[in-house]
This record gives C-alpha cells, structure tokens and sequence, in this order.
C-alpha cells in the first residue's frame, strides 16, 4: 500500500472547495469592496481637479495684472508740462507747471488712472 508521507496521512476522498473570505460566516462583503472603489475613485477625481483649479489660479495671478496702467488724459490744458512724480498709498502725485505759469500737483489713483484731486497755490 502507498502510503502519503505527510502526518496526518492525506485522505483519498477528500474534494477541494473554494470558498470565499466571507462566505463561510455567511456574510458577502462585496458591495463593501464596490464602495471602497467607489471612494477611491471618487476621491482620485477631486485630487485631479483640485490639481488643475491650483495650477489655474496660479498661472492666472501670475500672468493676470501686469500693474501697466493704459494711457490717460490728465485733463490739463494744451502746454502743459510734468514737472515731477512721486508715488504713495496707492497714489502718486504729479507736479505739473501750466501754460499761464500757475504750477498745480494732481493726485492720480494708480489703479484706475484717474485724477482724483487737485493741489493749488492759493490765488
């Protein structure tokens, strides 16, 4: 008689059966697995467009305002000369002589560009 050479001696009417991890309790757990897929997939969707909206934002305040100002009227009269510019607070100041004589300094406001007051000797 041929005998198995492992302890305990291996049965010859024994099947093989395959059984899942949770089945021989009775709990199926694979609408578990589908949901952690779900989740994980989900979650890859939002790290992808939280991705792009940064990569956005940045080239969009990188390359947005380049804080050149388009050319303005000041609104004097013809003849008129800059005499000097000085800037501060969001503001500068320009110093500027008229062609009757009077010298006047106007503020600007540096974002819009546009005389916002006026300065003058008194008269």
């Amino acid at each position: 008689m041929n005998r198995s050479a492992r302890v305990p001696a291996a049965s010859g009417g024994a099947t093989m059966r395959r059984v899942s991890p949770g089945s021989a309790s009775g709990f199926r757990g694979d609408w578990v697995v589908g949901l952690l897929k779900a989740l994980v997939i989900g979650m890859g969707v939002l790290i992808v467009a939280g991705t792009v909206t940064l990569v956005a934002l940045i080239v969009q305040r990188a390359g947005g305002d380049s804080g050149n100002m388009p050319p303005r009227a000041l609104g004097q009269p013809a003849g008129t000369r800059i005499l000097s510019v000085g800037g501060a607070e969001g503001r500068f100041a320009v110093l500027v002589a008229r062609p009757d004589g009077s010298e006047r300094v106007l503020l600007v406001d540096a974002r819009s560009g546009r005389v916002v007051g006026e300065l003058r000797a008194a008269e």
